[in-house]
């Protein structure tokens, strides 16, 4: 009778213990998913941008600002939002492939090099959207939910 009221409690257990398992990940799974949605960040150019695609390694040059022209030679302004801005380090992860503090530190050489200056930074992505759609040859990032038609937005190959 002990065994059996053993198993029992075992069998009940076990079956909560899955139970809540399997309900904690459904939850996660629609959460993350939730978060990529909203989350997904885009490259953002001027409109009159001639590119309608750009290479993974040519973005990251720009935003490096290492690459100070667009192909057409019109020069590039690059728009960033705050170093702790959760944009700014979602975009540099998932669309650049380098962690914010690895930018930070390549506009710092470049500036203490005297070889270049700091991206222009805005405090907003409202501003960020306003800035690239009315400075030519501009360039910054957006969540793709916020992007506007005034904007153009990259692909990247």
């Amino acid at each position: 009778m002990i065994e059996k009221l053993i198993a029992i409690k075992f069998v009940t257990s076990l079956s909560r213990s899955l139970l809540g398992g399997a309900l904690a990940s459904v939850l996660l799974v629609g959460n993350a998913h939730s978060q990529t949605v909203e989350s997904a960040m885009v490259a953002i150019a001027h409109p009159a941008t001639a590119e309608e695609a750009i290479p993974r390694a040519s973005l990251r040059a720009i935003f490096g600002m290492l690459l100070q022209k667009w192909p057409a030679d019109t020069p590039v302004k690059v728009f960033v939002l705050r170093d702790d801005a959760p944009e700014h380090a979602t975009f540099s992860k998932s669309i650049l492939q380098v962690f914010p503090h690895q930018l930070r530190m390549a506009w710092d050489r470049q500036v203490f090099s005297g070889q270049g200056q700091y991206p222009e930074q805005v405090n907003s992505t409202q501003e960020m959207l306003s800035r690239v759609a009315s400075t030519p040859g501009a360039i910054g990032y957006a969540r793709a939910s916020e992007v506007d038609k005034n904007v153009r937005v990259l692909k990247i190959r």
